[in-house]
């Protein structure tokens, strides 16, 4: 058999070729084995349909797992294959047989391996951190705001300050090199200090292409505090980490403070006792909306009390934040008392934005301890779930957590308990993302969305972002991620894992300055 090279690839032939003889054989194949699946990976870059083939043990036949025009593949096993087992895969051109001699030219190896918790949850840190490297807005570095965006590149600043904390623990767990990680975090510091801003603020999305803001809502195009200080955190985060580094790093980091030291978080005030959310230079203040609690915005004051330069007064806090018919609760459900928010708590990522950087653990006040608190927000959802008063499909010990993400049935929505919003939608965000505060219940989920539901939930950036097990079967799962859904789970299984973001966001000297300004204990 003789091989023709044409553009760098092997085209097989037996003598005279003909139409069923001719095929392209896959280049640079690659698998990787993970607690459930193996992921292969080859050069497809003419986006030719291949199967894939496995065979198991000492079986004697291949079977079809399924086929594929993308240039990867994840094939999840059947709970019947036993760990420390041999698995041979073949990629076949789509119509050749994959009896035939040549199949072997496709050939690749895998055992799977016995596995702890811990490998689980690398998997998952390791797949969701992709969203913020493999698919960064090129351009600019930035964090895209969704992966089925139909406005173009729009890009989020909260989002890549969620994305920002994953690429570090990406950079500490070697899941790319640092220099990689490092460049994507300059491409990011270069646009924000590129693009306009509010008095210091940003705006919500921002369009990578023409670099200008791009509305949120019909008055929201300008700055927003909130998003500001979710990008603002993972921004300190980062100038932590690099302070001490090569002359590179120090000089971002000193960049960093140069972002840091021009928000001007008291102008957010209008001179009042109370801080606002949203200005425009094309509409004002008609947005009108005050940062009351208790919600994700804690982090908002946090930063706002922290600042060097353009602090907030304690008053604004307590006039503001603390002064809401949803901030102080007090009661008990499912025999879980939660002393801080609203009935049952709300969605979880109230116990996840401020709580990526900010450190909950031993973080108290007069009113609550914070860690406890979101626990107990946490197993309220988890009790709900149980309960199930609406008898949705699916929900359970196994199954829980809500939280705002898109939705099968009315897209993007809020969901949290005994609400309307509660139409059988759990975001696997909710779960993962509280293993900080549940380790062994989040886990509980975690596994059984991955080994019993992953061929279904689990592709290339991790967990899609909806699931709704009471829909028929191809309209159960929304295929989407977005930003501000993955930044949370990377993060805080890397906080569950080492504490690494949460070392490093408290350790930027005005943090505690902040804290001690708003009467926090620490």
């Amino acid at each position: 058999m003789k091989k023709i090279i044409t553009l760098g690839l092997f085209l097989l032939t037996w003598g005279v070729l003909s139409a069923q003889e001719k095929f392209i054989v896959p280049g640079e194949i690659k698998s990787q084995c993970y607690p459930g699946h193996t992921e292969i990976t080859w050069n497809n870059k003419q986006g030719f349909t291949y199967e894939i083939y496995r065979l198991v043990g000492k079986e004697l036949s291949f079977i079809k797992q399924g086929e594929t025009l993308r240039d990867y593949f994840l094939d999840f096993y059947d709970n019947k294959i036993p760990q420390e087992t041999k698995i041979i895969y073949r990629i076949i051109p789509k119509g050749m047989n994959v009896k035939s001699n040549d199949a072997s030219k496709f050939e690749t190896i895998i055992n799977r391996k016995s596995y702890k918790d811990d490998d689980l949850l690398d998997m998952a840190q390791r797949y969701t951190t992709r969203y913020f490297f493999d698919f960064a807005e090129p351009a600019t570095g930035m964090a895209r705001e969704r992966s089925n965006d139909v406005n173009g590149d729009i890009v989020t600043t909260g989002g890549t300050g969620f994305g920002i904390m994953a690429l570090i623990a990406g950079i500490e767990r070697n899941y790319f090199p640092k220099e990689k990680g490092l460049d994507i975090i300059n491409k990011i510091i270069n646009f924000l200090n590129s693009v306009e801003r509010f008095h210091g603020a940003w705006a919500h999305w921002y369009n990578a292409d023409t670099r200008k803001a791009f509305s949120f809502s019909q008055f929201d195009d300008g700055g927003d505090l909130v998003e500001t200080a979710l990008l603002m955190q993972g921004l300190l985060t980062a100038r932590e980490y690099f302070k001490n580094g090569d002359e590179n790093e120090r000089v971002l980091s000193d960049k960093i403070t140069h972002l840091w030291e021009t928000v001007e978080w008291n102008w957010y005030t209008q001179g009042t006792d109370s801080l606002y959310w949203h200005w425009s230079k094309n509409y004002g203040w008609k947005m009108n909306h005050r940062i009351k609690g208790f919600d994700e915005t804690l982090i908002t004051y946090v930063l706002a009390a922290s600042s060097p330069t353009f602090p907030i007064d304690r008053k604004v806090y307590e006039s503001c934040f603390k002064n809401s018919p949803y901030y102080y609760n007090g009661k008990s459900y499912f025999g879980i008392k939660l002393d801080l928010g609203m009935d049952y708590g709300g969605p979880l990522f109230f116990t996840h934005y401020s709580f990526l950087g900010l450190n909950p653990n031993g973080l108290k006040d007069s009113y609550t301890d914070y860690f406890e608190r979101n626990k107990a927000h946490v197993l309220i959802h988890r009790a709900y779930a149980i309960n199930n008063p609406k008898k949705h499909t699916g929900y359970g010990a196994n199954l829980w957590g809500f939280t705002s993400s898109d939705d099968p049935i009315v897209g993007y929505s809020s969901h949290h308990p005994d609400t309307n919003d509660d139409n059988g939608t759990v975001s696997p965000t909710a779960a993962i993302s509280s293993i900080v505060y549940t380790p062994n219940e989040s886990m509980d989920v975690l596994k059984y969305l991955y080994f019993e539901k992953g061929k279904q939930l689990f592709d290339k950036y991790g967990f899609y972002d909806a699931y709704n097990p009471s829909m028929v079967v191809g309209q159960q799962v929304v295929k989407s991620y977005l930003a501000i859904d993955q930044g949370p789970i990377a993060v805080m299984i890397e906080n569950y894992r080492s504490g690494l973001i949460w070392k490093l966001f408290m350790g930027n000297k005005e943090i505690e300055k902040g804290l001690n300004e708003l009467g926090f204990i620490k």
